[in-house]
């Protein structure tokens, strides 16, 4: 997939599916959420629980623009492909795409917003700098 250097495999299963076999829609944001913690894990090897926890960063969801183009099926492999496309003082922006193994074809694409947020406070914070130099070094090819 061009433009974008990660991606996770994972194959539907049963539960994901509704009556019509295919993955209901609600889903494609699991598939997300569990692709961008394969991202800072594998790539930016940053334990995203740890992180949070010791209150280096927190991340929530601000908007999700969805693009449905083909359902995903049954047992189906799918790639999820993953980039950050921006980093802002306290978000930002990563961008999602699933293809069904070895075909061509968008079946889904994902852009979400996500801000650096303080849970104790109750606020949004600016991006942590050692999360900014690690997405940056990865996403323009030093790893």
């Amino acid at each position: 997939m061009e433009g974008y250097r990660f991606k996770h495999r994972l194959r539907v299963r049963y539960s994901e599916v509704d009556t019509q076999t295919i993955v209901f829609n609600s889903n494609y944001l699991n598939y997300i959420n569990i692709t961008a913690s394969e991202y800072f894990s594998e790539v930016l090897q940053l334990e995203l629980f740890e992180l949070e926890q010791s209150e280096i960063v927190d991340r929530v969801m601000k908007k999700a623009t969805l693009e449905y183009n083909k359902p995903a099926k049954m047992y189906d492999w799918l790639n999820i492909w993953c980039r950050t496309a921006k980093l802002g003082d306290t978000s930002m922006v990563m961008e999602f795409v699933i293809t069904r193994d070895k075909e061509d074809g968008v079946l889904f694409s994902a852009e979400i917003i996500y801000v650096s947020y303080n849970p104790k406070k109750g606020v949004i914070k600016p991006l942590p700098e050692v999360l900014r130099q690690s997405i940056e070094r990865y996403e323009h090819g030093a790893n």
